[in-house]
């Protein structure tokens, strides 16, 4: 059995709490989640990570370094600290072995193109990726060309904004050129154009909302709302990753992507105003 390696800000959170079941079930029971090691306690629910693992029968360790070596393969979790990724992923980009880091990658795309430069430079095979992407739903889309689209979700841009940009920037490739901002309250509109002038409006709703789609394609408009378990493919994915090595989201993506969401950041400083995407 293949024995999977936690590296966490603090393990108490939604992804901790259910990857390691997920994990199991969706490589048919070859992989386990067999060492942890989170940095502080939960904020929120002040339980430690020697609490956690007992709870979860997983080991604890004391150091990352613990976890690196005693692993087959790593994941990098921090779901809504990505500030924390780049100090949190630096030993596993460093071991050579197959290694996951968790959504949102990274703060900005200096921060993408360094940890993936490390991984690079010690062989390592890496990607991350949004559970969403993986939505069946959008499936049979990709290799098509969109010109234009609308995507709308849940809650605010620096934590959930990911989950649409992923979709979007699979779908419409390449990076976008320029960002722009409209802001009430909480609700906020991005409206992004690539250097072709095609363009995609994402929506935070800053509140509830179900993941929603709608696309310009050459031949036809398409609308639809993400009913799909995206955690299914995700995890699927994931498990195939562990066994072969090949990855199924590209470095140049994910770059695009924190690229985007860095310059939209930006934008929300100055609604209105356009802020060029970093190339």
């Amino acid at each position: 059995m293949m024995k999977i390696g936690f590296i966490d800000y603090y393990l108490d959170e939604w992804h901790a709490n259910h990857y390691p079941e997920w994990l199991k079930k969706y490589s048919n029971g070859e992989m386990e989640v067999a060492y942890a090691y989170g940095q502080i306690a939960s904020p929120f629910t002040h339980k430690t990570s020697q609490e956690w693992c007992q709870e979860h029968q997983v080991t604890y360790c004391a150091a990352i370094e613990e976890v690196v070596e005693k692993s087959d393969a790593l994941i990098v979790l921090s779901p809504d600290n990505c500030e924390k990724h780049e100090e949190l992923a630096k030993l596993p980009l460093m071991s050579g072995k197959r290694t996951f880091i968790d959504k949102t990658f990274s703060p900005d795309r200096e921060s993408a193109l360094a940890m993936f430069a490390l991984g690079d430079a010690h062989g390592t095979p890496c990607y991350s990726a949004s559970a969403l992407r993986f939505a069946t739903e959008y499936q049979p889309y990709k290799g098509k060309t969109v010109k234009a689209m609308a995507t709308w979700g849940p809650n605010g841009v620096d934590t959930y904004s990911v989950h649409q940009l992923e979709p979007v920037i699979m779908l419409m490739g390449g990076c976008p050129e320029r960002v722009m901002s409209s802001i009430q309250g909480d609700w906020t509109q991005l409206v992004f154009e690539w250097a072709d002038k095609r363009s995609a409006s994402v929506l935070c709703t800053g509140g509830n909302s179900p993941f929603a789609v709608n696309m310009n394609l050459e031949q036809e408009c398409v609308s639809f709302e993400v009913k799909s378990d995206s955690f299914v493919g995700f995890m699927k994915g994931l498990a195939a990753f562990f066994t072969t090595g090949e990855i199924p989201v590209s470095h140049e993506e994910t770059v695009a992507i924190m690229a985007a969401r860095e310059a939209a950041l930006q934008a929300m400083a100055e609604p209105g105003a356009w802020i060029l995407v970093e190339q």
